[in-house]
């Protein structure tokens, strides 16, 4: 059975298990996206140097929303050309055709759903006077490495100790008080330390006034990067001696606030093309990944509204 979305939206539970968004949620996407797809073919077809007639050579097989459903596809099981085309009846030059059309859109779509916190809105809740010491008002920022396919060109740049092997970094920062994602960097190479690309992505300085950022052991000494030194992390056990008890509450009591951003990565790398080893170029890696972002937190907004 080739699949398409007037077949595939016949068996919900299918969709869902297939793309990772219910049918309502994917609708309202193509209604979104549908007319931004279609003005970049437009674009491509009236380039200047152009050689052929506009007109020219077969009509695509795939209609625009379908073509977005074997992208969101793509990104959530992450199969080859060949299967994904053999599953949709194309060929599997067109299902890469599809793929190049639709993510730059999906990136867009998924910038658009990544708002800082708004400092005028109340608190979820108060905090424990153990992190009196830390903002009241803070995205929670971590990052995770995905395996990449090793390169022919300096391998040793990206070949993580952590993950004994080659990998991309992406950093994600987290909407303490809501659960979305806010923020997610360019990707760099595994084995940058998470200060250095929290340093490079200057996200600290470009928070709204009043709200500051928290990580774990991997961003301490976060506070200096912010303009008001609104960062924090949890406290490191001194060396040599054993931790004391009030920092084991502190530390408890900080992991609580930091959940919500292993959550959302979570979230993020149910969807395989972020998962798995990465087969494909690394310069649009960070594109992929704010493509799913925004994927995440649509479904995110609906499970809230619902």
């Amino acid at each position: 059975m080739i699949a398409r979305l007037d077949h595939l939206r016949k068996h919900p539970i299918v969709f869902e298990h297939l793309t990772g968004l219910p049918v309502a949620v994917f609708d309202a996407l193509a209604a979104d996206l549908v007319p931004a797809v279609e003005a970049g073919h437009r674009k491509g077809l009236e380039r200047p140097n152009r050689q052929r007639a506009v007109g020219g050579g077969d009509n695509f097989d795939l209609s625009t929303a379908d073509q977005l459903l074997r992208t969101v596809i793509w990104l959530r099981q992450y199969p080859t050309n060949e299967v994904l085309g053999f599953r949709f009846g194309v060929s599997d030059s067109t299902a890469s055709r599809v793929r190049t059309r639709c993510v730059p859109v999906l990136e867009r779509a998924g910038r658009d759903t990544m708002r800082m916190p708004d400092p005028g809105a109340p608190r979820r809740k108060r905090l424990p006077a153990l992190l009196n010491d830390t903002p009241g008002l803070a995205v929670v920022i971590d990052s995770f490495e995905q395996r990449t396919q090793r390169p022919k060109r300096r391998q040793r740049a990206y070949y993580s100790g952590k993950k004994k092997a080659h990998t991309l970094k992406s950093q994600v920062a987290v909407d303490e008080s809501s659960g979305r994602i806010v923020d997610v960097s360019d990707s760099v190479p595994g084995p940058w330390a998470d200060i250095k690309r929290l340093k490079k992505s200057r996200l600290l300085k470009r928070l709204p006034k009043g709200v500051g950022g928290i990580g774990d052991l991997g961003y301490v000494g976060m506070g200096a990067l912010h303009p008001t030194g609104l960062g924090a992390a949890p406290r490191r056990k001194p060396r040599g001696q054993e931790r004391p008890p009030e920092d084991r509450k502190y530390n408890r009591a900080f992991s609580r606030r930091r959940i919500v951003v292993e959550h959302a990565i979570g979230r993020l790398r149910r969807f395989r093309a972020v998962a798995h080893v990465n087969r494909h170029a690394r310069a649009g890696h960070a594109a992929r990944v704010r493509a799913i972002a925004g994927l995440v937190n649509r479904m995110h907004d609906h499970r809230n509204a619902s």
